[in-house]
């Protein structure tokens, strides 16, 4: 089994048990197994800035909960979390975040797996880099969690390209799991170069990281693939680094693609990002049933050579 899942969407679940309570949560998730869904993709840290307690966790028992209450499901799921960024005391993100050492690593994980309600993930992530600690620590503190099975693949997200080889390196020398994933911010419109985002800790994908993937045959997710809204809903204005005259361009390259396939621009994003090279997992958070059937019909759009022209030679 490809437990990277390459091309497959990822159902985000930062706003359970936040923005999003039980019922809401438990249709969202309920239709999503029904159309065939396989990953959810979660953190410690979901959703620290909504909680009134200013701390995380409430995503992942959101999810622990609808496995509760679902006998069998966890079983046909595939569950996505992510340790590292949670804050050690609330309201001092990011000064107290918990970082990687070998102790935050064993602490975040047991506290997952309890929020959980299972006794193992198939894919941890590292959420940021943490260059206080060393990277051989990081690398055996990580790896010993495959090797006694609580976790079955590794990922790195929001990490600069050479630090992912590089620890990809060391985990090599030590026969210990390497990395096998990667996550970045990434959709079709592309930001000004260097410029700053108004999201804390995003890193963009550049095409170094997408032909590393490629070469490395590594699982690529990207996250915040459209954009909070903005590709379908007037009132949800583009981020300041991706209003420029290329933005322009790709709008109507996408708009005259998903005219002539009666498809929405989400979901020709979504079957870009899925059917390229490397095949990205898009992570997609939704807030109601209809608009996980649109991001889910994605899937069965194909993007003829004719499409993809006008997609990807826009310049």
């Amino acid at each position: 089994m490809d437990i990277t899942h390459k091309g497959q969407i990822a159902l985000g679940a930062m706003y359970f048990g936040t923005r999003q309570g039980r019922d809401q949560s438990f249709a969202i998730l309920d239709r999503f197994a029904e159309l065939g869904g396989r990953w959810l993709d979660t953190a410690n840290n979901y959703s620290f800035w909504e909680d009134q307690t200013g701390f995380g966790g409430a995503s992942e028992r959101m999810l622990g909960q609808w496995f509760g209450a679902n006998p069998g499901i966890r079983e046909q799921m595939w569950v996505s979390t992510k340790l590292g960024a949670a804050p050690l005391v609330a309201g001092t993100w990011p000064e107290s975040m918990e970082g990687l050492s070998p102790a935050a690593i064993e602490a975040a994980l047991a506290g997952s797996l309890e929020r959980l309600g299972t006794d193992h993930m198939e894919l941890l992530w590292a959420h940021v880099e943490d260059r206080t600690v060393p990277l051989n620590d990081q690398v055996a503190a990580l790896g010993a969690t495959v090797a006694d099975g609580r976790v079955k693949q590794l990922g790195a997200s929001n990490h600069a390209v050479w630090r992912l080889e590089r620890a990809r390196a060391t985990a090599s020398a030590q026969g210990a799991e390497p990395y096998s994933a990667m996550q970045l911010r990434h959709t079709y419109l592309q930001p000004i170069p260097f410029a700053d985002l108004p999201d804390g800790g995003h890193v963009v994908a550049t095409p170094d990281a997408l032909d590393y993937a490629r070469t490395e045959d590594l699982g690529f997710w990207a996250y915040n693939t459209l954009l909070a809204g903005a590709y379908a809903r007037p009132d949800r204005p583009l981020p300041a680094p991706y209003v420029h005259s290329d933005t322009e361009l790709r709008l109507a390259a996408l708009d005259r693609v998903a005219t002539s396939l009666g498809a929405t621009r989400n979901q020709v994003v979504l079957a870009w990002l899925m059917g390229g090279t490397p095949a990205v997992t898009p992570i997609v958070g939704v807030s109601s049933v209809a608009q996980l059937d649109e991001v889910m019909a994605s899937r069965d759009l194909h993007l003829d050579p004719e499409a993809l022209s006008v997609l990807d030679s826009v310049s």
